[in-house]
């Protein structure tokens, strides 16, 4: 497994990790000198109001109309019991989910034409984790 660190800036935002999660798979490929690196890329993140989405990342109004629409059904406030003030965050990052399973051809990780993988902030701005594990096919 390797780890890659990530600044978000503000409390609601969508962050592409194409790339770093990218560059873990290549390094866990190249020190377990995997003749296979064909099967799945495991993309985790470790925290309770942070969550981790695959979804259109070329027109960045679909970002912007999902965090918005999340925003609107789930407000900062509404008499939630929670003393931090962040329980829309925990609610956020629940509904999305705390990972995502890609497969990886050759390499690499594999999604759709239109497709990135989005780190999503609901807490932010914070210094945050995500995990990236290999699973072989073979």
């Amino acid at each position: 497994m390797k780890r890659f660190s990530l600044q978000t800036s503000t409390r609601n935002q969508m962050l592409d990790i194409l790339s770093d999660a990218q560059k873990a798979l290549d390094s866990i490929l190249a020190e377990s000198n995997n003749q296979n690196s064909n099967g799945a890329c495991l993309i985790y993140c470790p925290h309770t109001t942070a969550a981790i989405t695959v979804n259109e990342n070329y027109d960045p109004d679909v970002k912007r109309d999902m965090l918005h629409k999340l925003q609107q059904d789930i407000p900062k406030d509404d008499n939630y019991h929670h003393a931090e003030g962040n329980s829309d965050s925990h609610l956020k990052a629940s509904l999305i989910g705390t990972s995502k399973l890609v497969p990886v051809e050759n390499g690499q990780i594999k999604l759709g034409h239109w497709q990135g993988l989005l780190f999503c902030e609901f807490d932010g701005p914070r210094q945050r984790e995500v995990w990236v594990s290999f699973l072989s096919a073979g």
